[in-house]
């Protein structure tokens, strides 16, 4: 027996072109199986142009999505992808703050991101709240006083404020390099020694004058020292992208300050033959007769050369930037001073003589090798060792 299936020309038909269906015949007893007439109309209802019309719009989107992600490089990923944000999320600070943090710290070479998130956070706890009894307002806690001073519209607001948080940490980075330009003067004259960092703490804790006085960190800045730094690991995620400096160079500085040279103490912890302290000696000492000529070890400009109580005569030569880093020399304890402030020098050009000027046991070379405030050990960068 015939079904009533349709042909595919006749379901794309028009209903009034389709031939004429034929009646229903009665059921004959052993006649084949005929199909029920609810399966014979979902069958009708499977037609090609229903089933188009139903797939081509998830067809058309498909299509769409997929030039979509083609043109734009596929799905944005799960993370975020600026590196400011993924450091901000690691040590807990507003992303917004990062990018001022790292142009403050540009201000001077001492300054790191970390170092003034650690400031930031034991001043305020990064709360931008007024201490009514102190007066110190904003993130960096400036006093009015302060905030005319250093206070200015860094973000281009329309106004200076301790509370707009770019402002304030501008405004810190401006005040911690004016304090470690003054601190970093006194050592170099000999009047304090002390890690430059440090010394700038003690200053932004207690004043320059203090730290003058005390010719190291005055006990009272100690604890405000201690607090800043066990909380700079917290921060340290914020200086990856300044990280890798120069280091140490080997053969950087050509000429030998004194020839030849024969280290009699060498650069590192020791007790001070005079003072009996167990600290830091911050350079090599070379022995050398007296009057032994001392030449500079590279290229620069004397921004030092005068007598100093603890190295006596004493020259420092800039011979600025290895790899964004400042370099600098010191030749200590000279007899006499053939340079001035302001001179011009060549590798090799004298500078003085060797002497025992200062605190010193005998004629001897203090040399010392600075980059970027921070002692460092100076045989390395000699060409020759040492």
């Amino acid at each position: 027996m015939n079904d009533e299936r349709l042909t595919v020309a006749e379901a794309a038909a028009p209903a009034d072109e389709r031939p004429p269906e034929r009646p229903e015949q009665p059921r004959q007893p052993g006649a084949g199986r005929e199909e029920r007439p609810e399966r014979t109309a979902r069958r009708r209802r499977r037609g090609p142009v229903l089933l188009t019309l139903l797939l081509l719009p998830g067809l058309v989107t498909v299509i769409g999505v997929a030039a979509f992600l083609a043109l734009t490089g596929g799905p944005p990923s799960s993370g975020p992808e600026d590196p400011d944000a993924d450091q901000a999320a690691e040590v807990g600070i507003d992303p917004s703050y990062v990018p001022w943090l790292r142009q403050a710290a540009a201000v001077c070479t001492l300054l790191t991101p970390s170092l003034l998130a650690a400031q930031i956070d034991q001043l305020s706890g990064w709360s931008d709240g007024t201490d009514d009894l102190s007066g110190q307002k904003g993130i960096a806690a400036f006093t009015d006083t302060e905030w005319r001073t250093w206070g200015r519209d860094d973000d281009g607001s329309g106004k200076a404020s301790p509370r707009d948080p770019a402002d304030a940490i501008m405004a810190l980075g401006r005040r911690d390099c004016s304090l470690a330009a003054e601190v970093t003067a006194l050592r170099t004259a000999g009047e304090v020694n002390g890690d430059l960092v440090d010394l700038t703490l003690a200053a932004y804790a207690t004043g320059p004058d203090a730290v003058s006085e005390a010719g190291r960190v005055p006990p009272t800045a100690k604890t405000y020292l201690a607090e800043v730094r066990a909380l700079l690991p917290r921060y340290e995620a914020l200086d990856r992208a300044d990280s890798g400096g120069a280091g140490t160079a080997t053969g950087v500085l050509p000429a030998a300050p004194v020839t030849p040279l024969t280290v009699t103490s060498p650069y590192g912890s020791r007790e001070h033959p005079l003072t009996g302290v167990t600290k830091l000696h911050t350079g090599v000492d070379f022995a050398a007769p007296q009057g032994a000529p001392v030449v500079a070890a590279r290229q620069g400009h004397v921004v030092f050369a005068a007598y100093t109580k603890a190295y006596g005569n004493r020259v420092v030569v800039d011979h600025g930037t290895i790899e964004g880093k400042r370099l600098e020399t010191t030749y200590s304890h000279l007899s006499s001073l053939d340079t001035a402030v302001g001179r011009a020098v060549e590798a090799g050009t004298p500078i003085g003589r060797v002497g025992s000027t200062g605190l010193s046991t005998g004629p001897h070379l203090h040399f010392e090798v600075v980059l970027d405030g921070y002692y460092t050990d100076p045989r390395p960068w000699l060409a020759n060792g040492g």
